[in-house]
């Protein structure tokens, strides 16, 4: 159960990273340049740890889905990023995968 408690550290420390890396205008500016690459190097840190107990490829399918996930929801709220209807509906099948994936596959450790 643990490796899960730190892949969503891991996704929302990425999520944090990438919200940080549009407001660093190219990293040029500092302190969300700091913020970026904290935010990665906890997502790293956190990621590594699930890996030692999760199979690396339904760690990386739940993270890049979740993720992609969220940091779309984020673009829409904070950064006013229009989401049309073919992309809610991608960002639906997305979140449907992981959880078939999570649901019924018996290739992810509970």
């Amino acid at each position: 159960m643990l490796q899960w408690v730190y892949l969503s550290i891991a996704i929302t420390a990425e999520v944090i990273g990438t919200s940080f890396l549009k407001i660093s205008e190219g990293f040029t500016r500092l302190w969300p340049s700091v913020a970026v690459a904290v935010s990665y190097s906890t997502a790293f840190y956190f990621l590594a740890l699930t890996l030692k107990t999760m199979p690396v490829g339904i760690a990386y399918a739940v993270w890049a889905g979740a993720g992609t996930a969220l940091i779309a929801l984020v673009g829409w709220v904070v950064f006013g990023q229009v989401l049309d209807v073919p992309a809610i509906i991608a960002l639906g099948l997305i979140v449907s995968g992981i959880v078939v994936l999570n649901v019924f596959s018996k290739a992810v450790l509970h």
